[in-house]
């Protein structure tokens, strides 16, 4: 068996859905999955895509593939850079597949992706329980200096939106 890297297609929308609720129950986190197949699939395949995404496949001696990895990114901008930004929304690997270099794969290839699109950074945000982080820090990544992630939703997005100028 082999393991292959390839960009996700508009006929893969249910096992991305697949692979995104995979990596929700591995951070216990499973019931706050709304999206559906079709957000995907007008969201990242329709004429504007919002996120790009990429498979990693085991192949079997017959052909047969097995999708045991993810990674879903999408490009931001950086002002101060005056570049583009990658920033890795999701990152998964099979828990029975980690340790074998998946990860590290679908990472490299995200940072040739970066290079090739002109980017200046590759950046994630990981909770800070996430055993994940040794392995970014393995990989060189580093924690963005004293910035901390902020964001607004449901109700209170209403209510931002909602407010007087």
């Amino acid at each position: 068996m082999s393991i292959e890297l390839r960009p996700a297609e508009a006929g893969d929308v249910t096992l991305l859905q697949d692979l995104i609720r995979r990596l929700a129950e591995a951070q216990d986190a499973g019931g706050y999955v709304t999206s559906t197949p079709d957000d995907l699939l007008r969201d990242g395949f329709g004429p504007v895509p919002r996120f790009h995404a990429m498979l990693a496949e085991q192949v079997g001696g017959g052909g047969e593939r097995t999708a045991i990895g993810l990674a879903l990114y999408y490009f931001t901008y950086s002002t101060w850079v005056g570049r583009p930004n990658l920033y890795v929304e999701d990152l998964y690997v099979d828990a029975d597949q980690r340790g074998g270099g998946v990860g590290k794969r679908l990472m490299a290839a995200l940072a040739r992706r970066a290079l090739e699109a002109g980017c200046g950074r590759l950046e994630l945000a990981v909770k800070t329980d996430n055993r994940a982080r040794a392995f970014y820090e393995r990989l060189g990544l580093a924690r963005k200096g004293s910035w901390l992630p902020y964001a607004v939703a449901g109700e209170a997005l209403l209510s931002l939106a909602a407010a007087a100028d």
